[in-house]
């Protein structure tokens, strides 16, 4: 929550321009500076910072609800709880689909079709709700240059024909899905914190990352010392920042990884830098 920005605290916006202009975007950037940095930026009272920190730390804080309250919520409507993927057996498993509210975590080894799985989710969630979609945008986070414009119209055209019966209908569907190919570790990281006025501006119902491993891997060598403990923090960072979207907004994060074979000691070893599973928060030692 502490990733929430601050216009949607309900500062004044020349207070958050103001604060901008010294980096200042989010309500931890703002909590983590001391009453006499705050006067200084904000050009305010001791007393009126304090209650600018009041109201701050109320809008971050998550609010109080019960267990009944939560089961409840997500009882109301349960087809809203679930993105199906519309195969049979995967959504038996996944007891309706991809859980909205929380990140899914898709892994397999090199050349399974994990990325084919993220295309067709995308044009899942951009289907009215009576098709069982999400009626919505998606932001698609392509980290190996893999998704392919012209497999996204093929999928589309040829799983819902009937719907898609037109150049227009094409279009329209791939004009709601935001393309962003980040890769290096450091442009992810930037993207995912920059998301929340995306999701709200452009009413996304569906936000993918393609794949996680792949900028991992690519920047953090484990054997070498320090490596291991920031590849820890960026997963962290982002996985905090995401699971806090999901929740905030009720979407579903799908994110891919792979499981690669290592050999120690003549002993196969598998391999993944895992994020979270669907329901929790997991990070890697």
């Amino acid at each position: 929550m502490a990733a929430k920005k601050l216009r949607r605290a309900r500062l004044s916006e020349e207070l958050c321009e103001r604060l901008s202009r010294h980096q200042i975007t989010t309500c931890q950037d703002f909590l983590c500076l001391s009453i006499l940095e705050l006067m200084k930026v904000t050009g305010q009272s001791f007393y009126d910072v304090q209650k600018l920190l009041c109201k701050v730390s109320r809008a971050c804080a998550p609010k109080m609800q019960t267990a009944y309250e939560m089961k409840l919520r997500k009882s109301v409507n349960q087809s809203s709880a679930f993105l199906s993927t519309t195969l049979h057996s995967l959504d038996k498993v996944l007891h309706g689909g991809v859980p909205c509210g929380s990140l899914t975590e898709v892994t397999s080894p090199p050349g399974c079709g994990k990325t084919q799985f993220c295309i067709m989710m995308s044009v899942l969630a951009t289907l009215p709700v009576s098709m069982g979609g999400l009626d919505g945008a998606v932001i698609y986070i392509d980290t190996e240059s893999a998704f392919s414009a012209e497999r996204l119209i093929e999928i589309a055209g040829n799983r819902f024909p009937a719907y898609f019966d037109s150049d227009e209908k094409l279009f329209c569907m791939t004009r709601s899905i935001h393309l962003y190919r980040e890769l290096t570790c450091g442009s992810v990281l930037k993207r995912i914190m920059s998301l929340e006025e995306e999701i709200i501006s452009k009413k996304v119902k569906l936000i993918i990352i393609d794949s996680v491993a792949s900028v991992v891997r690519k920047e953090f060598d484990t054997k070498l010392q320090g490596n291991l403990a920031e590849r820890s923090n960026f997963l962290a960072r982002g996985a905090s920042v995401l699971k806090y979207l999901a929740e905030e907004f009720s979407i579903p994060v799908i994110l891919t990884n792979q499981i690669t074979t290592s050999l120690s000691n003549g002993l196969a070893m598998i391999q993944a830098d895992l994020v979270s599973p669907a329901d929790d928060l997991s990070l890697p030692e």
